[in-house]
């Protein structure tokens, strides 16, 4: 299975200047730790990854920073002593090595050794949970990323869709389309968030649906209405692709 380098992991962490590292560390520690056949070394890994998260948790705290450097520090002998007597058929350790470049803060290098064993689905949620971020679509930040778009891009177009999710579901529709073909950005967010404030009936807003999925006979059609109706400037942006037009034309055609 091909996995992800580093720096592609690293975009989710680029992302967000507040993510919850106590979670990330926990996250990674809970779904590698099981795959770590050997019960001694497990458990030390558990003991070194609550220190390190009560750390992060409580960052302040002298006492709980020097715990979780010991307790990591201990793990690296630990990995060090088996490794330095292995033969080829003493204990793995590969798995105990993911869950020490977790605790020592290095997320995404441990997401990219993590990948093939855990699987890239549990580590993406993972990451996009750890956001921390308000008003933030996940499951449509899962879908982008499915499709092929970039850590960077999905985070950016599940934060937008996420501040948005009080708009009426035709137009959440229209702009979960723009965000998987990615030509979702600020500015048309603006532009829609006006026919979202127009309160179209369902007649008008199926209307604007078309116009804004670029239906060249509508657009045409719409842009003519207005221009009979003494607005040729909405008409002229319309055939333009200006989406504040929309809502006027919706309006308008559907009288």
């Amino acid at each position: 299975m091909e996995v992800h380098l580093a720096s592609w992991w690293a975009q989710f962490l680029e992302a967000s200047d507040s993510y919850d590292r106590a979670y990330l560390c926990e996250g990674l520690a809970d779904l590698v730790g099981p795959h770590i056949a050997a019960p001694l070394l497990r458990r030390e890994v558990k003991n070194a990854a609550d220190a390190v998260i009560r750390h992060l948790e409580r960052p302040g705290s002298e006492e709980r920073a020097e715990t979780a450097a010991d307790a990591t520090d201990r793990l690296a002998r630990t990995l060090e002593r088996i490794a330095d007597r292995s033969t080829g058929s003493a204990i793995a350790t590969d798995e105990a090595a993911i869950v020490l470049m977790a605790l020592r803060g290095d997320y995404a290098e441990a997401a990219t050794a993590a990948e093939r064993l855990v699987g890239r689905a549990k580590l993406q949620r993972l990451f996009l949970t750890a956001l921390r971020l308000e008003r933030f679509d996940i499951p449509m930040a899962v879908r982008l990323l499915d499709g092929g778009q970039s850590p960077r891009e999905a985070v950016r177009s599940g934060h937008l869709i996420g501040r948005y999710s009080w708009w009426p579901s035709w137009l959440l529709r229209v702009v979960t389309e723009r965000a998987l073909a990615g030509t979702l950005d600020e500015e048309t967010v603006a532009a829609l968030d006006k026919c979202a404030y127009a309160e179209l009936s369902p007649i008008q807003a199926n209307v604007a649906r078309k116009l804004l999925s670029g239906n060249d006979r509508l657009i045409d059609t719409a842009a003519n209405r207005l221009t009979d109706l003494g607005e040729p400037d909405a008409a002229a942006r319309l055939r333009e692709g200006d989406l504040t037009a929309v809502a006027l034309a919706a309006r308008l055609v559907s009288t």
